[in-house]
């Protein structure tokens, strides 16, 4: 079942535009206290090639998140280290799986992960959010860490959401 609704997911996403660097700083200051192994999965892009500029979307993505969970009511349990650990195993397999298979059938199993997800909205904003500043392409290995932390992060909101 989705927590975060598509309204909840616009109105977080208008809300962390509309904010000063000072209330971004405060609202990552809440992330630290409540999701802190979320904060450092972004953070530590750095150490794989991530550029500083570049650093700012996966921040978004984040922000908009637990901006949208605050609005929805519902604080998730922390995200330890072994759960963001098998997000990222199931999300990786699941990348894997598609490989070497034909392109109109990646494109239904796509379209078929996209709409069975139980955070589709939180994922649609990710997946558009990062494809507006063209980080959906994977050019690089830094691109490549760079959407993987964020789509791990949906992951994880998904799986403690779900439970």
């Amino acid at each position: 079942m989705t927590l975060l609704t598509q309204d909840v997911m616009v109105q977080a996403n208008i809300d962390v535009n509309r904010m000063s660097a000072q209330q971004k700083v405060q609202l990552t200051d809440e992330i630290y206290v409540q999701q802190p192994n979320l904060l450092a999965s972004i953070l530590v892009l750095p150490r794989y090639g991530v550029d500083m500029q570049l650093l700012e979307e996966p921040i978004h993505v984040l922000l908009v998140a637990f901006q949208a969970m605050k609005h929805c009511g519902h604080a998730l349990p922390t995200i330890s280290e072994d759960v963001q650990e098998t997000c990222l195993k199931r999300l990786t397999a699941t990348l894997k799986f598609s490989e070497g298979v034909p392109p109109d059938l990646v494109e239904q199993m796509i379209t078929k992960f996209c709409v069975d997800h139980p955070e589709r909205y939180l994922l649609a904003f990710a997946y558009g959010h990062l494809g507006q500043h063209d980080l959906l392409r994977v050019r690089t290995d830094a691109e490549k860490y760079l959407l993987l932390a964020c789509l791990n992060l949906v992951e994880c909101v998904a799986y403690i959401g779900a439970k």
